[in-house]
């Protein structure tokens, strides 16, 4: 499998599991300049952006792990530009959403604040 294709079938499973949860949908691959957020949604009045890491494996660490400091900067970046494009007031939320891949099927972990902007 390509990994642009893994991605979108992460992605996809991602915003399905969300929604199960009783989250609203509101964006999907939404940009702001050259930085990108994979899902936004609501629970409640929270503002939930979140990032989706898809992996075939662990060998190398677990996908949450591949959202470092520098791509928080850019998810905390383009969450900005949404709140100030929607004006949105209340809380806002960073989750991770991380997918294995694995030949018997999908494995997801969904890790809710999972960082914080640092002021």
């Amino acid at each position: 499998m390509e990994p642009k294709e893994l991605g979108i079938m992460g992605e996809d499973l991602a915003a399905a599991f969300l929604e199960d949860k009783g989250y609203k949908l509101l964006e999907k691959n939404w940009r702001h300049g050259s930085k990108e957020i994979d899902i936004i949604a609501m629970k409640g009045e929270v503002l939930v952006i979140a990032e989706v890491k898809t992996r075939t494996g662990n060998y190398f660490g677990d996908p949450e792990e591949f959202v470092g400091t520098h791509k928080q900067e850019h998810l905390i970046h383009a969450a900005n530009g949404f709140i100030e494009h929607t004006g949105h007031l209340g809380e806002t939320r960073f989750d991770i959403i991380s997918i294995t891949y694995w030949k018997g099927g999908w494995e997801l972990n969904y890790i809710k604040d999972a960082f914080y902007p640092v002021l």
